[in-house]
């Protein structure tokens, strides 16, 4: 009987597809959702945080890094074209080099941070927002109902989320995909996914290319 529950939508019909026993170190089990099509490492698997934190330290984000700013325009040019002028806006998962909420701030907008090894502040929960950004950390959420639902509800009526991760799309091609490796990453979406969030939260979905998704609230909020 399978044990394993999706970590995102609760349902209890998972599907081991992979075990990875290449690692020298720990073997790894990659389960996929019947009903949000999430792939997830189970808990009992992952990284202590104290682990997590070390391989974060090894990031070399740096604000001043041109090809960093590429990397995050990925997010910043769909999503500032449709903000309003002086909008409000959150960074959850800066990192240890914030850069994206400098690039908002220039075009004009305000901008918080929020990271839970770097800049905890859990007081950024209880403000609202026009936009919240997170690139790069959806990936690595241990609880991520809780804290995608809680990045909705510090949306204001109108506001949009925008997530950058990278998507899978086949299981053959997941098997050999390198972006499985990295042992933060213990969470993995698919498009069908993010249109299973979209209806859970009754939101609008913009799409693009291989890593970036727009969802926008309903003005009714």
């Amino acid at each position: 009987m399978n044990i394993e529950s999706c970590v995102l939508c609760g349902n209890a019909e998972t599907e081991r597809i992979y075990k990875d026993e290449t690692r020298m170190e720990v073997v790894r089990d990659y389960y996929l959702c019947s009903e949000c099509r999430l792939i997830f490492v189970p808990p009992s698997q992952r990284l202590s945080v104290e682990e997590e934190f070390s391989r974060y330290e090894m990031h070399e984000n740096n604000p001043g890094d041109p090809g960093y700013r590429k990397f995050l325009s990925r997010m910043f040019n769909p999503l500032v074209g449709k903000l309003p002028e002086k909008s409000s806006g959150l960074d959850f998962g800066s990192g240890p080099g914030p850069t994206l909420h400098l690039m908002f701030e220039s075009a004009g907008h305000s901008m918080k941070i929020y990271d839970p090894f770097y800049a905890k502040d859990l007081a950024v929960f209880d403000e609202t927002y026009d936009f919240i950004t997170t690139t790069e950390t959806a990936e690595h959420l241990y609880d991520p109902w809780m804290e995608l639902n809680r990045l909705w509800n510090c949306l204001k009526p109108g506001g949009y989320l925008g997530v950058m991760t990278r998507r899978w799309t086949s299981v053959e091609k997941f098997k050999k995909w390198h972006y499985k490796n990295d042992d933060t990453h213990v969470i993995f979406f698919h498009e069908d996914t993010f249109h299973w969030l979209k209806k859970r939260w009754g939101a609008e979905l913009d799409i693009y290319k291989r890593d970036v998704v727009i969802f926008r609230k309903g003005r009714t909020g």
